[in-house]
């Protein structure tokens, strides 16, 4: 068969992204053999991804945020189906987006300019704060007494890693590494995001936002570019959406995508 070189690259990851995700199933993903290997092809593409597929120019840096009024995070809107949304967020200098939550969701996150930091955590089972789990490893330290009745999660720091447009894309899932927190490295950033499904509040997918009590030390867990190695457990606390993040609308450059 002849390479299609005609078709815009982004249009070719819509597509294999909705056929990927159009009868997702998270209870058969280890034995899904056609879902992992749409997801593998997902990936490649995805790897080929940069700005300029996209019409996008990279932001200069401007130090950090330039003023209050203006938004840290602002999104392009691609396209959505009930199988999956695709848009590129773009990150000012220093601008992160809050640990945060996508229940039931798969995502992929690819960067196409700019540096970003991303840590993924995810929530375990098990209330108790001195519980040990079946791997005979303790739970972590008690949450802070004056917080009795606070919507505590019990979780793990999975992994941490660095990446860049050179990287593949950092992949999430409905029970692996699906919270996670984005910090924009050495200047501004710009990632391509997929979530399948998309957030529905209506469906039992309401973003909720998380703040880490027991503080972790620079560089735990955390590995050079890509996915680190390296796991602790820790408590967050469900918290309101930051004050200080928001995000802005810009229109999408880019090549048009239909699925």
């Amino acid at each position: 068969m002849p390479r299609d070189n005609k078709t815009p690259l982004i249009q070719k990851i819509a597509r294999r992204a909705y056929d990927t995700f159009k009868n997702f199933d998270a209870s058969a993903i280890g034995d899904n053999k056609v879902f992992l290997e749409n997801q593998e092809e997902l990936v490649a593409l995805m790897t080929e991804l940069r700005a300029a597929d996209l019409n996008i120019e990279p932001r200069k840096s401007k130090g950090s945020l330039p003023n209050s009024d203006s938004p840290p995070v602002t999104y392009m809107h691609i396209c959505e189906t009930d199988a999956f949304s695709m848009g590129v967020f773009l990150l000012r200098n220093g601008a992160s987006i809050p640990l945060h939550d996508h229940p039931g969701m798969n995502g992929m996150l690819k960067v196409l300019y700019g540096k970003v930091s991303i840590r993924c955590f995810d929530k375990l089972a098990g209330p108790s704060c001195d519980s040990v789990d079946d791997q005979g490893q303790s739970a972590p330290p008690p949450p802070p007494p004056q917080m009795p009745d606070a919507p505590l999660r019990r979780s793990v720091l999975r992994s941490t890693g660095q990446y860049c447009p050179d990287s593949g894309p950092c992949v999430l899932g409905p029970l692996r590494d699906n919270l996670h927190q984005i910090h924009a490295l050495d200047g501004p950033a710009a990632f391509l995001d997929i979530l399948a499904p998309p957030y529905d509040s209506e469906d039992g997918r309401d973003c909720h936002y998380y703040r880490v009590l027991q503080p972790l030390t620079e560089g735990e867990g955390e590995a050079g570019e890509g996915e680190g190695e390296g796991e602790r457990e820790t408590w967050l606390l469900e918290v309101p959406q930051p004050e200080d993040f928001w995000c802005g609308g810009e229109p999408y450059p880019g090549p048009k995508v239909t699925v």
